[in-house]
């Protein structure tokens, strides 16, 4: 992949390759340590498409590093709903889970983040960026927003996501003050509020009429129907594993194995994965069935969170809605998109595990 020849009969620098997968890598870990993976996703896939654009390399030389540190930042840590909600579970500190987990999300993030691009299966993948998500014309400078335009409409969603979650991890009680910056850190309504001020920066501010802003919108709308209908088809399929009453089966099965604490709380969130999709109801599920393995183990409550959050990642597939956000936005087949997602998910909840087994070693010692 690297070196690739561009459409354009020009070669992209190797280096430069390199540079734009970390500054991907960067920006998706910074983005994600507040947001959903889906939103996220949602906010920052339009810059990876203009890199791809505008470097001419493959869709997954850009992509992929950015949705592999999205995943390891809301799997990993606080303030995502599933670590948080585990860490609430077993009595940790908020704070030392938080700086625990960074020392192990961040390095493995990276790693493979940098590496998976480059293995030979995910090399010979090409898809390309889905039609009408990016548009074909090209802008003249004249037509071309200002730079400040440019970073505020694309920051303004992590400002106000970003700053209801700092508001409410740093307040307590309840207001009117405090449900209006609730209300509007919501994702649903930071984005439609991002799209009203999107629409006229871009638009009637620059000169455009309505009627080109419309145009814009339609076909991105055509654009964007299909992937909802799969997306929302695979969080289905997730609910009815959820209601069907799987996990207290395997609560059931697992209530009896002799393992170490942290490895088998490890287990048991890969496991309710697999069955329930969603990463946030493996994690809650796992660390009820968890719960009672952490007293007398001498384990660390926030080594026990980590272990849960690290297992809740893997084998990432059909039933997770995620997956399907992957496969749709990078247009590749199902069995492409296992290859690249359930892999990269698999081997980062692996590698997870083992920087929690080291870091627990390394409390043991210095608590010595």
């Amino acid at each position: 992949m690297t070196g690739r020849q561009c459409r354009a009969g020009q070669e992209t620098p190797v280096d430069a390759q390199g540079w734009v997968q970390v500054a991907m890598v960067l920006s998706a870990m910074l983005i994600g340590v507040t947001m959903f993976y889906e939103v996220a996703f949602v906010i920052i896939v339009p810059v990876a498409f203009t890199l791809v654009r505008v470097t001419r390399t493959n869709l997954l030389w850009v992509g992929l590093p950015m949705s592999i540190a999205l995943s390891t930042m809301h799997s990993f840590l606080p303030p995502h709903p599933g670590p948080t909600s585990v860490a609430a579970t077993f009595h940790a500190s908020f704070g030392l889970t938080l700086f625990y987990g960074l020392f192990i999300a961040v390095p493995a993030g990276a790693l493979i983040a940098l590496t998976w691009p480059r293995l030979p299966f995910v090399r010979k993948m090409n898809p390309s960026i889905p039609t009408g998500l990016v548009s074909d014309r090209v802008f003249t400078e004249d037509e071309m927003p200002d730079m400040g335009w440019s970073l505020s409409v694309a920051l303004l969603p992590v400002v106000l996501i970003a700053g209801a979650a700092v508001t409410d991890l740093a307040t307590s009680g309840s207001g009117p003050a405090l449900h209006f910056i609730a209300f509007i850190g919501s994702a649903p309504i930071t984005l439609l509020l991002t799209l009203a001020v999107a629409v006229w920066a871009f638009g009637p501010r620059i000169g455009r009429s309505l009627d080109e802003v419309s145009a814009s919108c339609q076909s991105a709308a055509q654009a964007m129907a299909m992937i909802l209908l799969v997306i929302g088809a695979g969080g289905a399929f997730k609910q009815v594993l959820v209601d069907g009453g799987i996990s207290d089966y395997i609560k059931d099965t697992t209530g009896g194995w002799s393992l170490s604490p942290i490895i088998l709380a490890w287990l048991i969130a890969a496991i309710l994965r697999v069955a329930l999709g969603s990463a946030t109801v493996a994690v809650v599920t796992a660390s009820g069935v968890a719960l009672p393995l952490l007293a007398g183990s001498g384990v660390h409550p926030e080594i026990m969170v980590l272990a849960i959050s690290c297992g809740s990642i893997a084998f990432s597939h059909v039933n997770d809605p995620g997956f399907w956000m992957f496969k749709e936005y990078f247009n590749l087949s199902v069995i492409d998109a296992i290859k690249a997602r359930t892999t990269y998910t698999t081997v980062l909840s692996v590698l997870g595990l083992g920087g929690v087994l080291a870091m627990e070693s390394i409390l043991d010692a210095l608590s010595v």
